[in-house]
């Protein structure tokens, strides 16, 4: 990400002067996986065959703005999510600065899915910053008093995003809207902020 991003994308765990009721772990995965049942319910007797022939399978696609590579995976299918698939995600999602990698918390791809859907979109994520190392984390900290020195981002928890040819205002609407995790809302650096703790905005 470039360094500007960095610094303001950590004034998001700072700046959460706007709280709202926890929503539990549990509640969110209930959340989740009502949404995806509702999405995968069959409308027919044709659709019922369709949904035989191929089982209910979560995709996601991502751009690394540092790195130039990408991937589109189906993260999770038949009930369970996919490992290899996971790596693949993770390796494009780390810490383009020193190659470190983590694993993403899988919340935080199903939030990514809802909120494609709640879009009706299909487009990739262009990612500004994903999993970031503490190395990193503790650099960018000395640079600015913004940097939170336990971020999210360290914990592979958050993820700085936008989508090409969508309005801002809109992505951060419809998050908003799924009531789970943090939303932080970021027009002079064109991206939106996720993660999966407790449901708040700024």
């Amino acid at each position: 990400m470039i360094r500007g991003f960095f610094n303001q994308a950590n004034l998001s765990e700072l700046s959460e002067t706007t709280q709202q009721p926890e929503l539990s772990r549990r509640r969110f995965l209930r959340a989740g996986l009502g949404a995806c049942a509702a999405l995968a319910l069959p409308m027919g007797a044709s659709t019922a065959h369709a949904a035989i022939r191929r089982p209910f399978e979560k995709k996601l696609s991502f751009l690394n703005l540092h790195t130039g590579e990408r991937t589109h995976a189906t993260f999770w299918a038949n009930g369970r999510y996919i490992p290899e698939s996971m790596r693949a995600i993770n390796y494009v999602l780390r810490d383009h600065r020193t190659g470190d990698r983590r694993s993403i918390d899988p919340q935080l791809f199903d939030l990514l899915y809802l909120l494609q859907h709640k879009l009706g979109t299909k487009q990739e994520f262009h990612v500004i910053s994903a999993y970031r190392s503490p190395a990193t984390n503790a650099k960018l900290a000395e640079q600015s008093g913004g940097v939170a020195k336990n971020s999210m981002h360290t914990h592979g928890k958050a993820i700085d995003i936008r989508l090409p040819g969508r309005k801002l205002s809109d992505i951060r609407s419809a998050a908003m809207s799924l009531q789970a995790g943090g939303v932080g809302y970021y027009p002079s650096s064109n991206f939106i902020h996720l993660d999966t703790g407790n449901f708040r905005y700024w």
